[in-house]
């Protein structure tokens, strides 16, 4: 297994996977994505992107990212898939010239697993603080198909793009890594909760599944 960059080829493979877990992505851009692939069968398993917001204040930092729409395939479930796109995500981030990545979720054990922290609402930016209430209220809407138990739950996690940090277990599962063809979710494991941090900033659909 391995991950790489989108391509204008995936594009449509993205949507449709995207449309089978529930994110919802009008902003959508294939080069905003990363893929995890068998090398041996090239078969897609797990995406995500690394999104660039401006923050609208005069500071220091004009722009931040975040991890969202970030999702694994059934049959490729707990096997360190979504680990190593959130890796892939963090470093592309890094590349382009960002200090940190953020990410909004009620399952925070999963991503304090990588280095990620808890950021109080007090320190987070306008755009996020929007974005932290925005995720909450949907996530109370019962019409909006959210599957979060506890909205307030919902927090926001950063990390250093130099300070992530990879646990050997999900660099062993990823490295032997297969498809479960009998329809199951693959090795699960407490730590590896389900964890998919896509939201939409029209749809705010709020989703997860597995590392």
């Amino acid at each position: 297994m391995y991950v790489r960059d989108a391509r204008n080829r995936d594009e449509v493979w993205l949507l449709d996977r995207m449309e089978e877990l529930g994110l919802a992505e009008s902003s959508f851009r294939s080069r905003d994505y990363v893929i995890a692939v068998d090398q041996e069968t090239d078969e897609r398993a797990g995406f995500g992107r690394v999104r660039v917001h401006k923050t609208g204040e005069e500071t220091a930092t004009e722009e931040l990212c975040e991890l969202t729409s970030i999702g694994v395939l059934p049959a490729w479930r707990g096997q360190g898939v979504g680990a190593h796109v959130v890796e892939r995500l963090v470093q592309t981030a890094g590349d382009d010239g960002f200090d940190d990545v953020y990410a909004l979720t009620d399952r925070a054990e999963y991503l304090t697993q990588f280095g990620f922290e808890r950021v109080a609402e007090t320190e987070l930016s306008s755009v996020l603080g929007d974005r932290l209430a925005t995720v909450r209220e949907r996530a109370a809407d019962p019409e909006s198909g959210s599957v979060v138990d506890d909205p307030e739950a919902v927090a926001a996690l950063a990390v250093a793009t130099d300070g992530f940090e990879m646990p050997g277990r999900f660099r062993d599962r990823f490295k032997s890594a297969s498809p479960d063809t009998g329809g199951g979710s693959g090795h699960q494991d407490p730590d590896e909760i389900a964890e998919e941090l896509g939201i939409d900033p029209d749809e705010a659909t709020y989703k997860y599944d597995t590392g």
